[in-house]
């Protein structure tokens, strides 16, 4: 059963306490349209700070998909980091506030031809690949560009695995990465996702005992690798405790120094773990009813404009602003549209709330609005800087 807020007076409270005090002061200074979303950048600067600062040679890449909003964007710009993208959209986003294409890089497998002509142009030279078509592609879209080969590495253990799409197996990888050479590519790494919000630390020694050995049979091959990309990854705090970040960065660099060169570069692409825990939806209860023995309660956001993650799996911690005088009951929380699918979660406990009180959804700065639709005519929430 799902633990919610008001019913853990332990870590979760205090794990969110101050981010949720900074959250309340800003919803009753300013009378401003609900729902929204609230991303604390305090949070954002410790999270920035902390990630890979224990990996040595790490280099910081923040993935703009898991929040495009061009505030956020500026505040990681201002903290000298740099950006993965995927699309021409991310890509004129990280133009109009200034990045340099030196700070960009595109570790998406496939990618389109507008998007790599239009990428080349501006001066972005890393790519990803795991395909004989995409070499082409980078041939003669982005040819001389620096490129590194995804790998498919086990997932087990995260919320969102990412191994079916993309990545080949170790013999395919290295016949790719030959032949990215002989078509004029640069071929300079190797790079896996072990999946989003990854719970299992052994994803990461499996990954890179994996890595090496590839990295070893392309050195047999006369093929000096130099940049190893290892993803995201790094969970958030939902509603139960993750490994922290610290023990993953200390137990990623002891894994890594023990297999590749001293002078590897590391690229890192955070996202979730970046702007995730520094989110707070501001919601409102526009309904509630009892359906058969079921509690029902509505927000003015759901699965469609807001909270796709949740019919992945994701479940999320929810907080009441007032004295929880009333008993705990389960409640099904859904969504403003009209459609059944928008069901946002089941079991989640709380005291009743009124129609019309808030409610905060922590934990809910990524792939949040960066998934949001206008479906059924409902707008996508803005974000704040807190």
């Amino acid at each position: 059963m799902q633990k919610t807020l008001v019913d853990i007076k332990g870590h979760l409270a205090s794990h969110f306490s101050a981010l949720i005090d900074k959250a309340k002061d800003f919803v009753y200074k300013n009378d401003l349209e609900l729902p929204y979303l609230l991303v604390d950048r305090d949070k954002v600067k410790e999270k920035v700070c902390e990630i890979g600062s224990n990996i040595r040679n790490a280099i910081l890449f923040y993935a703009v998909k898991a929040h495009p909003d061009v505030e956020i964007l500026k505040l990681i710009r201002d903290l000298g980091i740099s950006f993965e993208i995927a699309s021409e959209g991310e890509l004129k986003i990280l133009q109009a506030i200034g990045v340099g294409p030196d700070r960009i890089i595109s570790s998406n497998p496939v990618k389109s031809m507008k998007f790599l002509t239009m990428a080349s142009s501006y001066g972005v030279n890393f790519f990803s690949f795991d395909s004989d078509e995409e070499v082409k592609k980078l041939s003669r879209y982005a040819p001389g560009s620096y490129v590194y080969i995804r790998l498919i590495v086990p997932n087990e253990g995260s919320e969102w695995p990412l191994s079916k799409k993309f990545g080949v197996e170790l013999g395919d990888a290295l016949r790719l990465l030959l032949y990215a050479k002989d078509m004029g590519l640069n071929s300079v790494g190797i790079t896996f996702h072990v999946g989003s919000q990854c719970t299992n630390v052994l994803n990461w020694e499996k990954a890179l005992d994996k890595a090496k050995v590839l990295w070893d049979h392309a050195a047999e091959k006369g093929l000096r690798l130099s940049v190893l990309n290892i993803g995201g990854g790094y969970p958030i705090y939902y509603t139960r405790q993750v490994p922290d970040i610290n023990s993953i960065n200390v137990f990623v660099d002891k894994l890594i120094y023990e297999r590749f060169p001293s002078d590897i570069k590391v690229f890192i692409e955070p996202g979730r773990a970046i702007v995730g825990d520094a989110g707070i939806f501001v919601a409102t209860v526009i309904g509630k009813t009892r359906r058969g023995d079921e509690n029902w309660l509505y927000l003015d956001v759901g699965v469609f404009n807001g909270l796709m993650e949740s019919i992945g799996g994701i479940r999320y911690s929810y907080f009441i602003d007032r004295q929880q005088s009333q008993p705990l009951q389960q409640w099904t929380i859904a969504g403003p549209s009209c459609d059944s699918f928008d069901v946002i979660d089941r079991g989640v406990e709380l005291s009743e709330p009124d129609v019309g009180e808030k409610v905060f959804i922590l934990s809910s700065g990524a792939y949040t609005i960066s998934y949001a639709s206008e479906f059924n005519g409902f707008s996508i929430p803005r974000t704040y800087l807190i």
